[in-house]
């Protein structure tokens, strides 16, 4: 490219030039056909902005609270993985932008920095995304590392029972780097002879019995439950979201809701917050683009909880039609990799002034001075006009 990027989407043509094309399809690619992958950006297109005029918006605030935190605008940087794949400096350098954009990261658990390593970066809030192994242990040593080193909320993936089929990665035999936070706890060594080594470590370790409901321990779990067992007396494992609970003070989100039924059984599980996410399309194609399905879950929810919306924002308008439909925030993912691989810290921070800029004129533009001011009647879906055609 000859000019300087002016838009978000102009950092992705930067990073494919820039990266090895075994990350560049990491970091872009989505699951099989990658339907979902383009509807997570289509589906914005089919919603209408309806502006109002003559509004004093001679001055626009657009901080908002999430959990308790101040931040400048309503939009965070989205857990990714592997950011030394994409700048040599890694998630340290991500953590520093986000901090200069007074906003929060959320580190992944498969972060190519530490915990600590993020932490002692820079001064900042920031959340811990997490995975449930089948090695419970491990997951609560990680989710009470980010409570200790001063992260002040876990966010819970929940829609990775299996790694979705990624098919650039198993083209390209994706070896990607281990990921720091479990050194010393879980080897990295797995055998894959057909696909990425990426999802055949992922299909090993990961927990796929997480569930709402409580179960049945099973009798051959000890031979002291089967003996209890045989009496008639049956001990059952807690609901999982518990399980949790009981291993950190910190408030917990639950990522990749999609649906009115997940959105419920969430506020009855007592989590505090909800991720609306379909992983950034990278787990099963034909899921619903996260926009088309955002209010059914805020409608669920009932103001209850704070429902924040991740995948497909490229634009200020983006972020205002989330807001609009009821999301408190978004979630920004793979811009936030293709700045950092282009430019490094300093794509990173231009990425999120970006977005930030863009918001503060689609609120002038459509009669908005605050974030509160930004309401259902703002904008138009593709459902709105069902009404009226009946």
């Amino acid at each position: 490219m000859s000019s300087e990027p002016v838009n978000v989407n102009d950092f992705k043509e930067l990073a494919r030039l820039k990266l090895p094309k075994m990350y560049y399809d990491f970091y872009a690619g989505g699951a099989e056909d990658e339907h979902t992958l383009r509807e997570n950006i289509q589906a914005f297109c089919r919603i209408m902005i309806r502006p109002r005029v003559l509004v004093d918006v001679s001055q626009i605030d657009m901080s908002t609270t999430i959990l308790g935190h101040r931040i400048s605008a309503p939009i965070l940087v989205a857990p990714t993985a592997a950011h030394k794949l994409a700048f040599h400096e890694g998630e340290q350098a991500t953590a520093r932008a986000a901090a200069a954009a007074k906003t929060i990261m959320i580190l992944s658990y498969s972060s190519t920095c530490s915990i600590e390593e993020v932490a002692s970066s820079c001064n900042a809030v920031r959340f811990f995304q997490l995975y449930i192994y089948k090695r419970r242990d491990i997951s609560a040593l990680l989710a009470q590392r980010a409570e200790r080193f001063g992260y002040k909320a876990i966010v819970l993936t929940a829609d990775t029972p299996r790694l979705g089929r990624r098919e650039a990665d198993i083209k390209n035999k994706m070896i990607r780097p281990p990921i720091k936070n479990l050194d010393g706890l879980m080897s990295f060594d797995v055998n894959a002879d057909q696909g990425s080594k990426f999802e055949t470590y992922a299909n090993v370790t990961l927990d796929a019995s997480l569930r709402w409901e409580v179960c049945p321990i099973s009798c051959s779990d000890s031979l002291y439950v089967y003996f209890l067992s045989s009496l008639g007396i049956i001990f059952y494992h807690p609901q999982d979201i518990m399980w949790l609970r009981s291993t950190t003070s910190l408030p917990i989100l639950i990522k990749g809701i999609l649906t009115h039924e997940d959105a419920t059984k969430a506020v009855e599980a007592g989590v505090d917050g909800i991720i609306v996410s379909n992983h950034g399309a990278r787990q099963l194609d034909f899921a619903p683009a996260t926009i088309s399905v955002l209010e059914e879950v805020v409608h669920a929810v009932k103001g209850k909880i704070p429902v924040l919306l991740d995948g497909g924002v490229r634009r200020g308008t983006d972020v205002f039609k989330a807001l609009a439909l009821g999301a408190q925030a978004v979630l920004i993912g793979r811009p936030v990799l293709f700045g950092l691989a282009a430019k490094g810290e300093g794509g990173v921070r231009t990425v999120l002034e970006m977005l930030k800029n863009e918001l503060e004129i689609s609120m002038a533009l459509s009669g908005c001075p605050c974030i509160k001011d930004i309401t259902r009647s703002h904008v138009r879906t593709p459902y709105d006009k069902l009404p009226s055609m009946l």
